[in-house]
């Protein structure tokens, strides 16, 4: 079933990393997030409620966005740091 937000998602077993890629283009890797919990939300109809409650806010996560260079966002110069 489609999500307004999801746009397609991504399990890795070694791992434990979801990976999700969101309808506006970013991509997040969901980690230690355990394989019971993937296949719960393989089988819901509603993933992005499910994801919300079961999974965001609940585990670490990083930004992969493709193009996105995170150091160059924080490099200091502009801040003085």
């Amino acid at each position: 079933m489609p999500s307004a937000v999801i746009a397609a998602y991504s399990y890795d077993v070694s791992s434990e990393t979801l990976e999700v890629r969101y309808h506006s283009g970013k991509v997040y890797h969901y980690l230690n997030v355990p394989e019971k919990v993937f296949k719960e939300m393989r089988g819901t109809m509603v993933k992005g409620i499910w994801f919300n409650r079961h999974i965001k806010g609940k585990y670490p996560f990083k930004e992969v966005t493709p193009g996105l260079d995170q150091t160059e966002l924080f490099s200091g110069d502009d801040y003085g740091l």
